[in-house]
């Protein structure tokens, strides 16, 4: 019985997860996103310069 509480206990003292590590990955996917839709348009805008 007592071991339970000591998970309990242990489970407590472990500090929350951050920001960073929770969400890193979701917004390292947003700015992948972002740079290619970014590079996409400036190559278009390029193509449409050149083509008159």
């Amino acid at each position: 019985m007592e071991a339970i509480f000591d998970d309990i206990a242990a489970a407590l003292r472990t500090r929350p997860a951050r920001l960073r590590e929770r969400y890193g990955a979701l917004a390292l996917r947003l700015a992948e996103s972002l740079a290619t839709g970014l590079a996409i348009g400036v190559g278009f805008a390029i193509v449409h310069a050149f083509a008159g």
